[in-house]
């Protein structure tokens, strides 16, 4: 991992314009080369694993609209399929989340009988609770999206398709519009977004929602871990709003949930640019100190990982990890970690038997851990601790974790 300070030389080369704003004065804030390019895509044994190909990341950071891409992105490295598994809904944690999320939507913006387009639906996990919850009406489109594991009622009311979103489906007419983790995997995140308000067209009354991370976390913890290849860009509210209001939006709602770790916005088309409104658009003075002390911070961050895992190691502890998402591949491909972790835990069944992406760490259940209990469990989201202590107690495995 090289971090690279804000001014040394490097930052007269030609770069990408910012894709979100125009601006052509961006500059470098962060490199880590030879990283996987898949963080979801499972593999059936440790070999298939480490043949994960691999990509570079240079970040930068747009001082005027406060967006930051991965300029060195290259959207032919990645296919997305079925293979792909990513979905959160097997945490207790996650699906409270994601059911007060849908609630909270259909209450506040009258979301009952509709009909919902999901622009990179994943498994159709939040869709189909989108429209269960508010008796609505749902098409998804993703190219690993899954129609055998939608349930049975809800195969009744929700159509998905696997394929990428495009001016192929500008026939699509519908209520709602719902975008999720998915804008953060589009480098040309201004043509997504005018895509999507070019194809409503006139229809003003369509609601647009959309969640994504919220980079000014990861700026704040100096968390690497969620800077992965698969994430080419990332946005903090303010840049997302000016996003938005200068594509034709007007912003009804702009948040942080789950902890600060994920923006939500929900937005209606306007006929054209509007101003902001909202207290969390004004962030772009704070956004830079943030990013100036990312750049003079991370580098320490990275070393006290890689010291810390090798202070575990010399004294004899066995260490396994609890996750094997994208935040897992990336904390152990930027600290160059390999052995140091034995094995890791999820509790999503689709991934048991399978290999991290690049890795190749063995994916176990839980009840694994009861013939095989770790000295240390490494928790690559700390919103999950208490619900992984209460499986830890549940197997009755002592051990010591370690939130990341």
């Amino acid at each position: 991992m090289k971090s690279i300070p804000a001014d040394d030389g490097v930052s007269g080369r030609p770069h990408l314009a910012c894709l979100a704003c125009g601006n052509a004065t961006v500059r470098p804030i962060y490199e880590v080369f030879d990283v996987p390019v898949y963080n979801s895509l499972l593999a059936d044994s440790a070999t298939e694993a480490h043949s994960n190909p691999t990509g570079d990341i240079r970040l930068m950071y747009c001082g005027s609209c406060g967006f930051i891409m991965n300029e060195l992105f290259d959207a032919s490295l990645q296919s997305y399929s079925p293979k792909f598994e990513d979905s959160q809904h097997f945490s207790n944690c996650f699906s409270s989340f994601a059911k007060s999320l849908a609630q909270r939507w259909i209450d506040q913006f009258d979301i009952r009988g509709k009909s919902i387009l999901e622009i990179g639906c994943g498994k159709a996990d939040f869709l189909e609770l989108f429209c269960d919850l508010g008796d609505n009406r749902g098409i998804g489109i993703d190219p690993a999206c899954v129609p055998e594991r939608l349930s049975a009622a809800a195969q009744k009311h929700i159509t998905l398709i696997q394929d990428y979103y495009s001016d192929e489906y500008s026939n699509i007419e519908t209520d709602v519009i719902c975008c999720r983790h998915t804008l953060e995997h589009i480098l040309p995140t201004g043509d997504f977004v005018r895509l999507i308000r070019r194809n409503i067209g006139p229809r003003h009354d369509t609601l647009v929602i959309f969640e994504l991370p919220d980079v000014t976390r990861i700026l704040r913890e100096r968390a690497f871990w969620d800077i992965y290849y698969e994430h080419c860009s990332y946005f903090t509210a303010g840049s997302l709003a000016r996003l938005f209001r200068r594509s034709g939006f007007d912003i009804l709602d702009l948040r942080r949930d789950y902890d600060d770790q994920y923006l939500t916005l929900v937005a209606r088309p306007s006929s054209g640019p509007t101003k902001p409104v909202l207290q969390l658009e004004n962030d772009l003075e704070e956004t830079t100190d943030d990013v100036n002390s990312f750049l003079d911070e991370c580098p320490q961050k990275v070393s006290g990982w890689q010291e810390t895992l090798r202070r575990l190691c010399d004294d004899g502890k066995e260490i396994a990890a609890w996750g094997s998402g994208s935040k897992f591949v990336a904390f152990c491909t930027t600290l160059g970690i390999t052995t140091e972790v034995s094995f890791v835990v999820d509790i999503n069944p689709y991934k048991h038997g399978k290999f991290s992406p690049s890795t190749g760490h063995r994916i176990v259940a839980p009840e694994h851990l009861r013939e095989n209990p770790p000295d240390i469990v490494l928790v690559m989201n700390p919103i999950y601790c208490e619900e992984i202590q209460a499986d830890l107690d549940r197997l009755g495995v002592e051990a010591e974790l370690i939130p990341v």
